[in-house]
């Protein structure tokens, strides 16, 4: 009988020594499959490869199968540039990213760019898309003030003239600055009939008169007011009395 417990208690740290052995061999396994290889694919315009790989650098100094493929997605896709984009991992030693970089549609106040679907996104590198149109407006509503902003744009390019920037502010008035440099304030009601009815008068105006133009206020229910540049003098133009 006690010949027979011996043997059991042998076999039992047999078993424990192998069990160990084996763990020790799939740890020094595990050791020897680091990551070397970050792989990048996608049509990169702003975002580069080597910003991608950086901020994943942290994540990647382990073996191929301790790699976190769930924080290594969400690094990627919380970079400013980054649309959408998938991991996966490669056997041997290898991680694979896929990435669908954003594209600029208009500026959004100093700091941040909207697509054209109205996603707001902030990278650093803002300032070279001043060439774009400026919205401005509030928090929360980015993708319904772009709305309104394409057929305020729409309108405008109807009559060959070009937005520059839009402005809505907290209390819901509009403000428009063409890229001749010209302002139209709109107010906060029916202000897409008062633009239309602006435009309305442009033949009346003439190129010329509407190029000595400073600022249009149509605040008015039924007309405008015009502010003209400090060297003009429209007196004599002949200019058609706006009902007010």
């Amino acid at each position: 009988m006690q010949a027979a417990k011996t043997l059991m208690v042998t076999g039992l740290m047999a078993l424990i020594i192998w069990g160990m052995k084996q763990e020790a061999v799939s740890n020094k396994v595990t050791e020897s499959l680091p990551i070397r290889y970050v792989r990048t694919e996608g049509v990169f315009q702003y975002l580069s490869k080597e910003e991608i790989k950086q901020a994943l650098m942290p994540l990647v100094t382990v073996s191929i199968f301790d790699a976190d493929m769930q924080r290594i997605h969400a690094t990627v896709t919380q970079m400013p540039w980054v649309k959408s984009a998938t991991v996966e991992r490669v056997w041997p030693d290898a991680i694979d990213i896929k990435v669908n970089e954003r594209k600029a549609f208009v500026r959004w106040g100093k700091d941040g760019l909207l697509t054209e679907h109205g996603e707001l996104f902030m990278p650093s590198n803002v300032d070279q898309f001043n060439t774009l149109i400026l919205i401005e407006g509030p928090k929360q509503q980015e993708a319904k003030t772009l709305e309104i902003m394409k057929g305020v744009k729409m309108a405008l390019e109807d009559q060959a003239l070009e937005l520059a920037e839009f402005k809505v502010n907290n209390r819901e008035a509009w403000e428009i600055k063409l890229k001749s440099g010209l302002e139209i304030l709109l107010g906060r009601t029916g202000q897409l009939k008062k633009l239309e009815r602006f435009l309305q008068t442009l033949a009346i105006f003439g190129s010329e008169k509407m190029a000595a133009m400073q600022l249009v206020d149509c605040r008015y229910p039924n007309g405008f007011a015009v502010s003209w540049k400090p060297d003009i003098e429209p007196i004599d133009w002949g200019i058609p009395k706006i009902e007010q």
